[in-house]
């Protein structure tokens, strides 16, 4: 079914200004890179910037399949969304380009790097790590959001 048949049953579409408040209200999402094959799918922290950016810190390894993905690839996607019950849950999703960031522009970014979420192992492996940021340009998105029981089932109505 489409988000248009799917509105019979309480689905409705987020605007730009409920966009944005669900982004800055999230810390973590999904990264799909575009490989042959199936898309590389990483779970993700993120520091979002109030506007048309997301903020990734990576962790590196000597190999790094998520930096040579990242560098490869002409556009990527992002999925950020929060499933409270199933029939109150909310979601976006984005594609854009992801780039490197200088190291020389990294103190800029600390304020909003320094919201996104991370796991306290990574917190503790950054001391021994290679890590690198990288830039999510959005250049789409859409949003989507289920507020309730379906119509046919609110009493309240």
């Amino acid at each position: 079914m489409s988000v248009d048949e799917l509105q019979d049953y309480g689905l409705v579409e987020m605007n730009d200004d409920e966009i944005h408040t669900f982004l800055s209200t999230r810390k973590m999402g999904v990264l799909g890179l575009p490989e042959e094959g199936p898309p590389y799918l990483l779970p993700m922290s993120y520091g979002y910037d109030g506007d048309r950016r997301l903020y990734f810190t990576y962790l590196l390894g000597s190999r790094s399949r998520k930096a040579t993905s990242s560098e490869a690839a002409d556009t990527a996607s992002f999925l950020v969304f929060q499933v409270d019950t199933m029939y109150t849950w909310e979601s976006v999703r984005m594609t854009g380009t992801i780039t490197a960031v200088p190291e020389t522009e990294w103190d800029e970014l600390k304020e909003i790097a320094n919201g996104a979420w991370r796991p306290e192992i990574f917190e503790s492996a950054t001391l021994s790590g290679d890590v690198t940021v990288y830039e999510f340009r959005i250049d789409e998105w859409t949003g989507i959001k289920h507020q309730g029981l379906p119509p046919e089932f609110d009493t309240n109505t």
